[in-house]
């Protein structure tokens, strides 16, 4: 091989790496986030009434926001000052139902050390592409009886671990068919948990939401949500950054286009009623007015990939100019593929 042909050979592979790169995989080892881990429902579970009362008092200082959500809103304590709060937290956790949901929850976040890392590390990559942007100060995790999931707070952020114990245990498999239906069991699976934790966040303290704003901005608000996402877990399936199983995920690929063209030919993309937004993009067992076989939330799906299409074009774009341009600006480069 000659001189020449092996330096073309090389500007070749060169020119090969630098497009399969994926531009959100970027270095955080210099980035660091104060980021402590509070469980409160242990400290819940195996104190006695008396140190309930010491840590309540701490918690309330601390951790107000979601102290208060956790003891005035997910469960029926009453009045979370109170001095027989401790008793109030005991009496609840002595249910037999949450005397075996605690157990559960234990077994399966007996070690948090793996979680708690790769919490640290979406972080990290998100104050990487917002440096001025606050990150919390604390993640706590708690039983919120199936009251949440992952809340964000003004500095914290409260996860509801039993939200993720998975459609197949037992504990889960009892709930009332009627309140929880087979595809709310469905999406409480423990893959989604981390993603949950910073979509959650980003999208209470990092994206503004739409004020009214028709459906197509509703959409593409989405898609920055999720393609934020993605930035703090670039390495992760395409799959859990959308919230989709494998098979769900495939299928929304596979009909994208379908879905792009029932929205502009039923002239849905600028319509105003939050019926239309609900349909689209929130939580269900499918998409109202598609296929029943296909997932829910096709609007945040589509939303994601117009965002990143139009990433993909403007490679020098970061994820803060993002989020100033325009949803039209977006909207207008976005093609689907044949």
């Amino acid at each position: 091989m000659t001189r020449r042909s092996i330096f073309l050979t090389v500007i070749i592979l060169s020119a090969i790496v630098s497009c399969s790169k994926n531009p959100l995989d970027v270095d955080v080892s210099n980035i660091s986030v104060d980021l402590k881990f509070i469980d409160m429902d242990s400290v819940f579970v195996n104190s006695s009434s008396t140190e309930l009362i010491k840590s309540c008092k701490n918690y309330h200082s601390q951790i107000k926001d979601v102290y208060e959500y956790q003891i005035g809103h997910c469960w029926p304590i009453g009045n979370i000052t109170s001095r027989d709060v401790g008793d109030s937290i005991k009496a609840y956790l002595a249910h037999p139902y949450m005397i075996r949901l605690e157990k559960r929850i234990e077994e399966e976040f007996r070690d948090k050390t793996d979680l708690n890392l790769k919490i640290t590390d979406g972080f990290k990559h998100l104050k990487y592409h917002f440096p001025a942007k606050e990150m919390p100060k604390s993640v706590v995790y708690l039983n919120s009886g199936f009251a949440g999931s992952a809340i964000s707070m003004e500095e914290d952020i409260a996860v509801g671990l039993e939200r993720y114990l998975g459609q197949n245990i037992d504990v889960i498999k009892e709930l009332p068919p009627n309140e929880f239906y087979a595809w709310i069991k469905e999406a409480m699976d423990r893959q989604f948990l981390e993603r949950d934790v910073m979509a959650s966040w980003i999208m209470t303290n990092i994206i503004e939401i739409p004020n009214g704003g028709s459906l197509i901005e509703n959409i593409i608000y989405w898609g920055e949500i999720n393609y934020l996402v993605e930035a703090c877990y670039p390495e992760d399936e395409e799959h859990i950054i959308i919230r989709y199983s494998k098979e769900d995920y495939e299928w929304a690929l596979e009909n994208e286009a379908s879905y792009w063209e029932y929205l502009v030919n039923q002239k849905l993309l600028f319509k105003l009623d939050d019926r239309t937004k609900m349909n689209m993009l929130k939580e269900g067992p499918f998409t109202p007015g598609l296929p029943e076989v296909g997932p829910d939330r096709l609007g945040q799906f589509l939303g994601w990939r117009m965002v990143r299409q139009y990433m993909s074009n403007h490679t020098d774009l970061t994820l803060e100019e993002l989020l100033k341009k325009s949803y039209n600006s977006i909207l207008q480069e976005y093609e689907t593929e044949e």
